[in-house]
């Protein structure tokens, strides 16, 4: 029987041709089928689930904030208790000292809130000729119109003609094009410049040594919004930090974030805001921008309590220990001849490159039967981001089932 169900990101076709693939339920590295078939779940939901599937201690925290307010809204003066304690406390891990903290609902709205912010910004300082905002080849930021726009993966934007005016779009490895883009174009012309830590869903490519540095500078000296995307590097993932922007240090003017905030038990996502951007609109100036979810009470009672098991179990610290196994384990497959090339040694992810991209998403069925549940991202690339729970053993577990589902 047809489903009603249009799944994101599909070849609708397909699924109803083949049906979905139900997933029941979770716990640990783990999930099930409603058949009752255990995977390793290789890429923890979509990047999110960092603190791994199952935590009950999550959903109690949700069901008792809703027993007492499932939400209200944070619009003018107005805050729900638990979202205000979890502001102040993300502000204390923020990488930037005095940083704002303002709440959306995903990864999507916090890019959106950040690409008109940063326009608005330069509108606010005297400055509303600083409207282009420059993204990256290959990279991700969502699927709202201005990440869409923003992002360097031409086939996501066919069809929808000019989704925003003043976007352009720079070498994803190659600090020079940005460069050369202002010399171009000139600085007073761009509003800010977004770039991923390591390029996520684009098929998981990691920064050039020195790269995030380079580019970082490059904004300074020319007076332009840096803004970090690590929606998927954020809360961990990037290994033994809590943010790449703190890794690398950074010192972004906005963060965006979504994923590993709540490790997905709730939808919630936020922009940290560095003093600079952010002190024209404490001065007396009105942005009106906002969710009507954003800070969802729920959401940050989840929140706190992920954050809680993150620090709780040092799961910083097993991220980063997973950035080792990851890379010992998954390396050797670059030796098949179904492979291209193996990306891993940076954070808990690790990419398994095809040399046939056509095969991405039959190979994903082939990896099903061999007990792992995986992902296609990129050009062909299988996408390894584990939960941050999952033991070295089960690292070398995936890279075996990989390696016979590859034949």
């Amino acid at each position: 029987m047809a489903s009603a169900l249009w799944h994101g990101f599909a070849d609708m076709g397909a699924v109803e041709k083949n049906g979905a693939f139900v997933v029941s339920r979770g716990e640990g590295a783990y999930i099930w089928d409603r058949e009752g078939t255990r995977y390793l779940d290789a890429t923890a939901g979509l990047w999110f689930t960092n603190v791994g599937h199952g935590r009950t201690e999550i959903a109690d925290a949700v069901a008792a904030q809703l027993s007492k307010i499932a939400h209200f809204s944070n619009f003018g003066d107005f805050v729900p208790e638990t979202t205000q304690v979890l502001a102040e406390r993300l502000a204390t891990i923020a990488p930037v000292a005095g940083s704002k903290i303002f709440f959306t609902s995903g990864g999507s709205d916090s890019v959106d809130t950040a690409a008109k912010l940063a326009r608005r910004y330069w509108h606010e300082v005297g400055q509303p000729e600083k409207a282009i905002i420059v993204g990256r080849q290959k990279a991700y930021h969502g699927m709202h119109v201005a990440g869409t726009a923003l992002a360097g993966i031409p086939v996501n934007r066919e069809g929808y003609g000019e989704l925003m005016a003043d976007a352009a779009t720079v070498g994803w490895d190659d600090a020079k094009s940005l460069l050369e883009l202002i010399e171009r174009i000139g600085a007073n012309k761009i509003a800010a410049f977004f770039a991923e830590p390591i390029i996520g869903a684009g098929g998981v490519y990691l920064p050039p040594e020195g790269y995030l540095a380079e580019v970082r500078d490059i904004c300074r000296e020319h007076d332009i919004l840096f803004v970090v995307d690590e929606v998927v590097t954020g809360f961990g993932r990037i290994g033994g930090e809590w943010f790449a922007s703190t890794r690398f240090d950074l010192q972004p003017d906005m963060m965006t974030t979504a994923k590993g905030l709540t490790s997905g038990y709730v939808p919630m996502g936020a922009v940290f805001i560095a003093p600079r951007v952010a002190e024209p609109f404490y001065a007396g100036s009105w942005w009106r921008h906002g969710y009507t979810y954003g800070g969802h009470a729920g959401a940050a009672a989840a929140a706190m309590a992920n954050l809680d098991i993150l620090e709780r179990e040092n799961l910083l610290g097993e991220s980063k220990r997973l950035e080792a196994s990851l890379h010992t384990h998954l390396q050797p497959l670059a030796e098949h001849p179904r492979v291209a090339e193996v990306r891993s040694g940076l954070g808990a992810v690790a990419a398994v490159q095809l040399a046939d991209p056509a095969e991405a998403l039959p190979f994903v069925k082939t990896l099903r039967e061999h007990g792992i549940s995986g992902r296609a991202a990129g050009q062909g690339a299988m996408q390894i981001s584990p939960t941050f729970v999952m033991t070295d053993d089960q690292v070398a577990e995936m890279a075996a089932g990989i390696l016979t589902a590859l034949g």
